[in-house]
């Protein structure tokens, strides 16, 4: 790693307490979105473990595996070379400087269960109010070697998060040290992306991604897009600037509906565009195979307009999925049917505000039942934790339809910002 490296004003803060040893046992770094605190937590890391004995294991863990490549592992090879750092995801194994790192993705129930019997020296997480409790208890366990020690970051999340209430309001009572980070301590940003970036973010997500705060979700979730609506919707849009278009499929029971929406997109992921939909409440459905015959409609009424290849289904209805997988194969209709990506909740609610924000979302006015469920969807003040209200007075059927089709395009959405 080259000693010439620069850093923030609260990056050399941190890093002078790794060079005058005052780290401690857990020491997370939390704040804003774009702030520098993964980066200069991969260079703690690099720097920490390589004064650490090359006889111990450590570890890194993510969400998932992929998620730990992308956001961790590609970063740090970058920093110190391939020749300091190698890793296999299929061996779930890396070598820093030497030493050994086990890689994990702990987005299961079983993923206590991975770490059960193992004795760490260290261990680097990434976002850690993705992870259960259990799994961040067993971890700490498992950090048995005098002087081991744990690094992490985070963004904010609801202020009764475990991660909140257990640890860092009580991190005087524990060897914890905890560092914010905020997107204006980055003074290596362009200031005209720090602009833009702000402008992206709402609401709830404002206070926690751009000023680092622990806020609970209240209220309107889509307030931009109700007071502003005339800017989102259009009395059509030509099919010549739909670059391609998917189709979401959410399934409905006695108490809900089913919803198919169509999504389309300019080129360069530019412009995310609902064009159709499809609403019908459960009980008003006669049959599966009633429903599978409004689906293939459906399919055809958007395949005369746009170019559509492919479907993602609420994976939970796997019959159903499968009677619309033959009725696509005897209506011959070239589209694939496949199991949507069911990001959690915030997450696919946060890619459509960003989305509003940046005036890249657009809604055809005939798409009534979607409209509708964004003006109406509010956060429930019923929960410890950020859920979408789901007791049958507003439409969350359009609203998971619309970002099963849109949260398979996450990366390429996001990369196209401005």
């Amino acid at each position: 790693m080259s000693d010439k490296i620069a850093f923030t004003l609260k990056q050399k803060q941190l890093m002078s307490l790794f060079k005058h040893g005052n780290l401690k046992r857990i020491n997370i770094l939390e704040g804003s979105v774009r702030s520098g605190k993964t980066w200069i937590s991969l260079v703690l890391w690099a720097f920490w473990v390589a004064t650490q004995p090359k006889e111990h294991l450590y570890m890194m863990c993510a969400k998932s595996l992929q998620t730990l490549k992308r956001n961790c592992l590609e970063i740090l090879q970058s920093m110190v070379g391939k020749k300091n750092f190698t890793y296999s995801l299929s061996k779930k194994e890396g070598v820093l400087f030497g030493r050994k790192i086990l890689l994990e993705g702990v987005n299961d129930a079983r993923a206590e269960n991975k770490i059960r019997g193992t004795t760490l020296a260290g261990a680097y997480c990434d976002e850690l109010t993705l992870f259960s409790e259990d799994f961040f208890s067993m971890l700490l366990s498992r950090l048995s070697v005098k002087g081991a020690k744990l690094i992490g970051t985070t963004n904010p999340d609801n202020p009764t998060h475990w991660l909140k209430k257990e640890y860092i309001d009580n991190k005087h009572k524990l060897d914890m040290l905890t560092m914010q980070f905020l997107i204006d301590d980055n003074t290596f940003l362009d200031p005209e992306y720090v602009k833009n970036l702000k402008k992206e973010f709402t609401g709830v997500f404002y206070d926690r991604f751009i000023f680092g705060l622990w806020v609970a979700a209240e209220g309107a979730i889509y307030r931009y897009f109700s007071e502003n609506k005339s800017e989102f919707i259009v009395d059509d849009f030509n099919p010549k600037e739909i670059m391609y278009a998917v189709i979401g499929v959410d399934f409905g029971g006695n108490k809900s509906a089913h919803a198919f929406t169509c999504v389309g997109f300019t080129r360069g992921y530019k412009k995310v565009v609902v064009l159709d939909e499809y609403y019908k409440k459960g009980s008003d459905v006669s049959s599966p195979t009633a429903l599978e015959n409004n689906f293939v409609d459906f399919v055809k009424r958007c395949q005369e307009r746009y170019k559509i290849a492919d479907v993602f289904c609420d994976s939970a209805e796997v019959l159903l999925i499968k009677g619309f997988k033959i009725a696509i194969q005897k209506a011959r209709l070239p589209i694939n049917i496949r199991n949507a990506r069911k990001m959690r909740t915030t997450r696919r609610i946060g890619l459509i505000t960003r989305l509003q924000s940046s005036n890249r979302f657009f809604v055809n006015k005939k798409c009534v039942k979607l409209i509708e469920a964004l003006e109406t969807a509010v956060w429930s003040d019923k929960v410890m934790a950020d859920e979408r209200l789901d007791n049958g007075t507003t439409n969350i059927d359009s609203l998971d339809a619309l970002e099963y089709a849109v949260e398979q395009f996450e990366r390429e959405l996001l990369v196209m910002e401005v």
